[in-house]
């Protein structure tokens, strides 16, 4: 995919487009806020153990295993927008009974996972909508720029949402910060309800949903780029899991950080993500597409062997260079290769090839966080932690074997379906 300069001021004069990254914007930060409030409501309201707690996160990934693939096939016969506009009203409406039920004195865990629930699926239909929508708002040269500033909007959520959170939970309450998600998805549904462009649905035979599932999943594993990004999604994914999933413990445990050293640090990662949504369109065009995406997600990755050697002094700038480098690399890597994908699928199986992809790599999630907690259980977390960032690094191997000959991706969308 060779790349095209767009002006910046041109992205920003498209009406629609504005209206869909403030509408984008505004929903990562409250999503960022309840990453934090919905286990501090279950935890200071209903006193929920950690398996209580983990099962919210457990259930706002499982939809992704259990509906993933058919909510792909589903959002390629519709008109994209309306999806997203009822994904929205929906995600609202969950977050906004948690204060009601706490209001009426019925608020329970279960209810909470209910909410995680259905706003995980809420989460896979918008997702996959969304990512099949934008191509239809910005031609291909543009979708490179385009996606850097909405992942530099997400990284910036990630950086800020955390701490909002814990502020609105201390003058207010836990509730707050649902109540404050629950207002920001209202606000990207009312922005998407003001874009003007709308999609021309391509009538075509409906097919078994079974076949047009299989239609998406063949062209995945059949194209070597597209196979190739998925399997590293998925190796690198269950790493950067696993060493996620212990990274509080290792800080305050093992390098003995206090709870506000702690949160500083983890926050540093996010200012990796803003970077390297920043900086993907110069080292794209610089570089060329395919090797920017090497360099930036391969490349990068040994810095992440840094990481566990945190400590006070030194060892705290060695973990925030490592972790700055991991995160900006993945970011800049993913906006340069959303692009791609966006170019390159045809609009028909965008659904399908997105759901394809994101099912194989949020499936590894959970597996990530038991082997990292099985090793750190038989090893001890710093041991976990080097062994987990060692496999994040082989992933790049993956990729290596997919894009190393080329210096672009291709710039051309792929004519025909599989049979």
């Amino acid at each position: 995919m060779t790349t095209t300069e767009i002006p910046r001021a041109g992205l920003l004069k498209n009406h629609d487009f504005r209206l869909l990254w403030l509408g984008q914007s505004v929903s990562s930060l409250g999503s960022a806020v309840t990453g934090v409030a919905l286990p501090l409501v279950a935890v200071t309201l209903l006193d929920a153990s950690a398996l209580q707690v983990s099962l919210l996160t457990a259930a706002a990934w499982l939809p992704w295993l259990l509906i993933g693939l058919p909510a792909g096939a589903w959002v390629d016969r519709l008109a994209r927008r309306p999806v997203m506009l009822a994904a929205d009203w929906a995600s609202a409406a969950a977050f906004l009974s948690v204060p009601l039920a706490a209001l009426a004195g019925v608020l329970t865990v279960v209810h909470l996972i209910a909410v995680a629930l259905i706003v995980g699926v809420a989460k896979v239909f918008f997702a996959t909508a969304y990512r099949a929508y934008l191509p239809s708002l910005i031609d291909g040269p543009g979708l490179l720029a385009a996606n850097s500033r909405l992942q530099g909007s997400e990284q910036v959520a990630n950086l800020a949402g955390p701490g909002l959170a814990g502020l609105i939970a201390q003058l207010f309450s836990a509730l707050g910060g649902l109540i404050v998600d629950a207002a920001t998805f209202v606000v990207s549904a009312l922005c998407l309800t003001r874009i003007e462009h709308r999609e021309s649905v391509t009538e075509r035979p409906r097919r078994r949903l079974l076949t047009e599932i299989s239609q998406g999943v063949r062209l995945v594993a059949s194209d070597r780029l597209l196979r190739g990004n998925t399997l590293y999604g998925c190796a690198a994914n269950l790493a950067l899991t696993g060493y996620q999933s212990l990274l509080v413990v290792f800080l305050v445990n093992e390098a003995d950080f206090g709870s506000a050293q702690t949160g500083l640090l983890m926050a540093a990662g996010s200012v990796g993500g803003i970077i390297g949504a920043v900086v993907a369109r110069p080292l794209a065009a610089r570089l060329g597409s395919a090797r920017a995406v090497l360099v930036t997600k391969a490349g990068l990755a040994p810095l992440g062997l840094l990481i566990p050697l945190a400590g006070h002094g030194v060892g705290a700038a060695l973990f925030v260079a490592g972790s700055v480098a991991i995160v900006g690399g993945v970011v800049a890597g993913n906006v340069i290769f959303s692009g791609f994908v966006q170019t390159y699928v045809p609009g028909e199986l965008m659904g399908r090839v997105t759901t394809s992809i994101m099912v194989v790599n949020y499936g590894a999630i959970p597996l990530g966080a038991l082997v990292a907690g099985t090793l750190a259980e038989l090893f001890g977390v710093r041991t976990a932690l080097w062994t987990m960032l060692a496999g994040f690094t082989l992933s790049g191997t993956i990729l290596l074997a997919a894009l190393g000959r080329l210096r672009d991706l291709p710039d051309r969308r792929l004519a025909v379906l599989p049979p």
